[in-house]
């Protein structure tokens, strides 16, 4: 047989349980064609040397907004490790500001006031930009920063006049004026002046994110959330922009795109006495190709752990009085789920807070009764705070939760604060997943926090803070299964594990290349691994030198 590559002289685990090791992989129109001794006999003008590498099946982020990656590569950094005081902060804006016309926005995204003390201001953001509109988006994406000519671009002149909005909040001051912090869809009154970018633009933030992703090991992710003009899309073309970036062969890493629910819409009658609910020409979950598909239609319940407004049971440990809010009324939450399973979409809905997470696991219970369907695989993005009673809801109904586990050491010492001792031990749960019977995925939601799986892989065992607080020690997964969750688990996560997630006969010829072995190392080690090279369809995507092609 004439294969179109072969890669050798290499130590792959394939995560197969009927071969769960190899040295050879051949490679045939983008999948694995023969291993080992089946590749005896064949020939190839790609012939590819491991050198004696430790080679993975590809890592697949199921929680992954990789258009907002790259969005952040091209504008201002002002996380803890760019700007890690406000003071610095404000220098950053300052010294990007100067380089810009007096008319240009500045914006930038990753502060968090976890990490340098307080939530920049509109009035010390007017000081350090001179004149110019200022949007800083906070690393979980759920609240941001405006200046007061931000406002007044949106049509604001006067910060008294900014109006409340349903499921967001505006912070004011003692005299009843907008300080410049707008949390969840408060957002959208200053927003929606700097959405739709530019499809271009958007093009080139897919490019960005795809080259950083294959640098990291990524051959496939999620991203959850598009076709919305707020802050986790840019508009209603935003598919629009990752097909033009597949045609310019800019996107290297194959996707699954959510849309989000509000870009769903009721569109009459799909055959005699039933309604469909969806996007035009039926177009639901499944529709695409192994490089580019739809997947879940995405909805947000509720806001985020470490801006302390997820919807929890009981108030927040360091904020008496605020137990977070709903991004809608539970009764709008629940015909949002109905509706989509009823139209044959899998459902993916973000829930942090155990008091929202009731109301989606309420919905997906009665979508179910009111319209079966089988192997549905619904989601519960982060599924943050649960009891042992929602864990065994989660597994009853069949559903699927998604934890970050690179949240536990970049933002857990925020989300203990927030949780307090008692109940920060129910935070990012794994363990408990894994033995109730759920399928694990494995994501971190960058940019919210670094995009690197193996950070992930290592916190996800090892579970401490930045500090080295220990948070839910007794959730720790093994190596191996962190290693499952980030393949199989996330291709379970979409359907596609019948294409993914192994290195096995039939399967897609996704691998990443490391530097030792994931499954030896000691624990505390794993962060320390480091990326060879990553190959998708048997296609060298990123190689630091790793391989040698003969």
């Amino acid at each position: 047989m004439r294969l179109d590559a072969i890669f050798h002289n290499g130590r792959f685990t394939t995560l197969d349980p009927d071969r769960p090791a190899a040295h050879t992989v051949g490679v045939l129109g983008g999948r694995i064609a023969a291993l080992d001794d089946e590749v005896a006999g064949c020939t190839s003008d790609v012939v590819v040397d491991l050198g004696g590498a430790h080679a993975v099946p590809g890592f697949n982020d199921a929680h992954h907004h990789l258009s907002l990656v790259g969005k952040g590569l091209r504008e201002l950094d002002v996380s803890y490790e760019a700007a890690p005081s406000l003071d610095a902060l404000y220098q950053a804006v300052a010294e990007r500001a100067a380089t810009l016309p007096a008319d240009a926005w500045v914006t930038g995204s990753g502060y968090d006031q976890n990490k340098i003390g307080a939530h920049p201001t509109a009035e010390a953001l007017d000081r350090a930009a001179r004149g110019r509109p200022v949007w800083l988006m906070h690393t979980s994406h759920h609240m941001a920063v405006a200046n007061t000519e931000a406002f007044k671009r949106a049509g604001f002149t006067d910060l008294a006049d900014v109006p409340d909005m349903p499921g967001g909040h505006v912070v004011r001051d003692a005299g009843g004026r907008a300080v410049g912090l707008l949390q969840e869809t408060a957002m959208q009154l200053v927003e929606h002046v700097l959405r739709p970018e530019p499809t271009e633009e958007w093009v080139a933030n897919i490019a960005a994110a795809s080259e950083a992703a294959l640098a990291i090991g990524l051959t496939s992710a999620t991203e959850p959330g598009i076709g919305v003009v707020d802050g986790i899309g840019n508009g209603p073309a935003d598919l629009d922009a990752y097909m033009r970036a597949r045609e310019g062969g800019l996107l290297g890493v194959r996707m699954t795109v959510m849309p989000y629910i509000t870009a769903l819409h009721d569109c009459g009658a799909l055959e005699p006495g039933n309604t469909w609910y969806g996007l035009d020409l039926g177009l639901r979950t499944g529709f695409g190709d192994e490089w580019l598909r739809i997947g879940p239609t995405k909805i947000l319940s509720d806001g985020s752990l470490i801006g302390r407004s997820a919807a929890m049971c009981c108030d927040y440990h360091d904020s008496p009085g605020n137990s977070g809010l709903l991004q809608y009324e539970r009764e709008q939450i629940r015909r949002y789920i109905v509706e989509a399973h009823r139209c044959g979409w899998q459902v993916a809905t973000h829930a942090i807070g155990d008091a929202a997470l009731d109301v989606v696991l309420d919905s997906y219970e009665e979508a179910q009764r009111l319209h079966p369907r089988t192997d549905v695989r619904h989601r519960i993005e982060h599924a943050a705070v649960t009891s042992a009673e929602q864990v065994a809801r989660i597994a009853e109904l069949g559903l699927i939760p998604v934890p970050q586990g690179r949240f536990l050491s970049e933002i857990g010492d925020g989300m203990l604060a927030a949780l307090g001792p008692e109940r920060g031990q129910l935070a990012y749960r794994m363990r408990s997943f894994l033995d109730a019977g759920v399928v694990l995925p494995g994501s971190t939601d960058a940019p919210v926090v670094a995009p690197d799986p193996l950070l992930s892989i290592h916190d996800m065992v090892n579970r401490r803070t930045a500090s080295g607080a220990p948070i839910g020690p007794d959730e720790a997964v093994t190596a191996h299964e962190a290693l499952r969750a980030y393949t199989i688990g996330s291709a379970h996560a979409v359907h596609e594990e019948h294409i993914k997630g192994t290195l096995a006969r039939g399967m897609l010829a996704d691998f990443t290349v490391l530097s030792d072995d994931l499954l030896s190392v000691a624990p505390e080690r794993i962060g320390e691994l480091t990326v060879g090279a990553t190959v998708v369809g048997g296609r060298i995507a990123h190689n630091t030198g790793a391989l040698k092609t003969a």
